[in-house]
């Protein structure tokens, strides 16, 4: 079973668009720091976040947060800082971020990172999902995201499914 440390977002937008499902049957368990925990608890949170943390499953697993030192990660935001730490203390497999500055931070720090897109693809790929259904649904959000990424995967998606 993979490790797999989750940063806020990822979590937030697929519970906004009742996707969260894909997490457990990808990836078993994910862990996630308590300040995400905090986060996704937090009252500016969307309602389907705040409700899904009310429930918060078995796969679920907050973790102590751990202090970075590093001038490269203080940068971070405290959520991005604390899914690099933990994934580092961890050895994870993946982190589940989708922020510029905290995918790059992961990626120098030698982690491997997939964002909330990046799940999607896998799930679609194994048939968990109807892509493009998820991605009209994330559009919904105020995901940020690049057009043409969206459109490589679903040409991508298609030309798997044909």
């Amino acid at each position: 079973m993979l490790v797999v440390v989750a940063d806020t977002s990822p979590i937030r937008y697929l519970a906004q668009i009742d996707r969260i499902d894909l997490l457990p049957r990808l990836f078993g368990k994910i862990f996630v720091p308590s300040v995400v925990a905090d986060e996704l608890r937090h009252p500016s949170a969307p309602q389907a976040v705040q409700a899904w943390m009310k429930e918060m499953p078995g796969w679920v697993e907050v973790s102590p947060d751990i202090d970075a030192a590093d001038p490269v990660l203080r940068r971070l935001d405290p959520g991005e800082r604390s899914a690099i730490m933990l994934g580092l203390s961890l050895k994870a497999d993946l982190i589940l971020i989708d922020d510029r500055k905290g995918a790059a931070a992961a990626l120098q720090k030698g982690l491997e990172i997939t964002g909330t897109l990046g799940v999607l693809d896998r799930a679609a790929q194994r048939g968990l999902v109807d892509l493009a259904d998820a991605l009209a649904r994330l559009k919904q959000t105020n995901f940020r995201y690049r057009q043409e990424m969206m459109d490589a995967l679903l040409d991508r998606s298609k030309g798997k499914t044909r």
